[in-house]
């Protein structure tokens, strides 16, 4: 109980020192691998939402464990690139609230969906950070290299969420759905603002 204790300790400090605005700083700042890779870590929407779908996929198990993240960063790369060429859409930060709320949900329900239907809802969300991101996305080469940071990253956060998960359901089932009820009440947080 004290190490789950200090684990969430830990995660509600990281979590503090995020900024609590969505992370789109606009495409004057958006060169560059460090800057692509630090985008999902500076704001509650990227954050939380990459994390849930890793804390989700660990939930579903099995080969869901590893294609719904894949399936999420695939569809953010090809939106993002369709980001890049429309811009900026009305509706897509409430777009990407709805996301963590809902993300949030799936977790905290341990909502049990078919592969299938798991990777096309994952892929849904992934459209609205995707579009968010390539918006940004500088027509320079900078913008090659500002994508691969942000994917690097977003797998990266993916893995982290999957292995949370992974170690908190082995201390207990209802870790992961609390986790989920934060995220989710984060989401509703940012909706509504």
């Amino acid at each position: 109980m004290k190490n789950i204790s200090s684990s969430l300790l830990a995660a509600a400090l990281f979590l503090a020192a995020t900024s609590a605005a969505l992370a789109h700083p606009g495409a004057a700042q958006a060169n560059g691998v460090a800057c692509g890779f630090s985008h999902p870590l500076t704001g509650w929407d990227h954050l939380l939402a990459m994390i849930a779908i890793g804390l989700w996929a660990a939930q579903l198990g099995g080969r869901a464990r590893w294609r719904v993240p894949a399936a999420f960063v695939g569809v953010m790369a090809l939106s993002a690139v369709g980001g890049h060429f429309i811009g900026v859409i009305p509706g897509l930060g409430q777009g990407l609230a709805a996301s963590v709320l809902a993300l949030g949900l799936l977790v905290a329900f341990a909502a049990r969906l078919p592969l299938a239907a798991s990777m096309a809802l994952a892929g849904i969300f992934a459209m609205f950070h995707g579009l968010a991101h390539g918006a940004e996305m500088p027509a320079t080469a900078g913008g090659l290299a500002y994508g691969a940071g942000f994917i690097t990253a977003t797998a990266l956060l993916h893995l982290t969420g999957i292995g949370l998960g992974l170690g908190a359901a082995r201390r207990s089932e209802r870790t992961p759905r609390l986790i989920g009820w934060g995220i989710a009440a984060v989401g509703a947080g940012l909706l509504a603002s």
